[in-house]
């Protein structure tokens, strides 16, 4: 046999224990999956899908240390390992390694978005993420506001200061002093509330939202048609495509329940939902336009991570 067949060899017995080990998984036996996947790491150490997978199998075990370590082994295979980057970034989460976590998780849903329909996982990256970036907020909204509160009442000091000095004026002055100290103590006042808006939960604006959801955009994705749609709904109504015998089929977009009593094939999918315009998976461009919008109101207002 030569190198090369002993090298097909090799990775077609590497593929069967990858297989073997999805088996395993599937019944819940992760021992016995995490068994076949070092078995085919140890044959063909420098594929990154059986770094990954073993790297499940030690997540539903809360092994987060090995979670870890195989991500880190799968990403300096494959830089655009959207799962390793997702799986390492949980990992950091799991050691309070706040910021270093989310900059995984970010990487995972920079990585994610525009991926093949069948690994599509945005939407779960972005629940951690926002999870995440949530908590960020609110550490630094409450370190800035009691800043905010020190300085506040350190200028209002000053203020009562300065007033307390006037009124060792002449008794012309007092009234005029008096009314100058209110008006300062009001401007202040609207000067720190200005300050805090930011900081305060209020509405993300319609155009940021999409149509369907009325969530914030994560992967935003726009038709020939002009309307911006998130990227996993729009998927999961295109891929609709048909129904079989006697089912019901309901048009989430318009509402309508159709109830088929003889075996039937239905188009379901294939149109934009709301101009009801033809339309194809492969019509769907990147709304970077929106996308750019929407981390910088994020950037700006990060309550609006929140989620639930």
């Amino acid at each position: 046999m030569g190198p090369g067949l002993a090298l097909n060899a090799v990775a077609r017995q590497a593929e069967q224990l990858r297989k073997d080990g999805n088996n395993y998984f599937k019944k819940d036996r992760f021992g016995a999956a995490i068994d076949a996947y070092t078995e085919a790491i140890t044959l063909c150490p420098n594929v990154p899908v059986y770094w990954t997978n073993r790297a499940i199998c030690h997540r539903r075990r809360n092994d987060w240390l090995k979670v870890e370590e195989d991500c880190r082994r799968a990403i300096q295979i494959d830089y655009s390992s959207v799962k390793a980057h997702y799986m390492l970034g949980l990992a950091l989460l799991q050691k309070q390694e706040l910021d270093e976590g989310v900059k995984e998780l970010q990487k995972a849903m920079d990585l994610g978005r525009g991926a093949n329909p069948k690994g599509y996982m945005v939407d779960e990256i972005w629940q951690e993420l926002a999870k995440a970036k949530y908590l960020q907020w609110e550490h630094a909204s409450t370190k800035r506001s009691w800043e905010l509160q020190s300085l506040k009442e350190a200028c209002e000091t000053a203020l009562r200061e300065k007033h307390f000095l006037d009124d060792s004026q002449p008794e012309g002055f007092l009234d005029e002093a008096s009314i100058s100290h209110m008006k300062q103590l009001e401007a202040l006042g609207q000067v720190f509330r200005k300050a805090g808006e930011a900081d305060i939960p209020g509405e993300v604006p319609d155009y940021l939202c999409c149509k369907i959801t009325l969530d914030i955009f994560r992967d935003p994705v726009i038709t020939p048609s002009g309307v911006t749609y998130e990227r996993a709904v729009i998927l999961d109504h295109l891929q609709k495509v048909t129904c079989y015998g006697n089912i019901v089929c309901l048009d989430v977009f318009s509402f309508n329940t159709n109830i088929n009593h003889q075996p039937t094939r239905k188009q379901v999918g294939k149109f934009d939902p709301i101009t009801r315009e033809p339309l194809d998976i492969s019509q769907l461009v990147p709304n970077l336009a929106i996308k750019e919008a929407v981390q910088a109101y994020l950037d700006k207002h990060g309550w609006a991570y929140k989620t639930d």
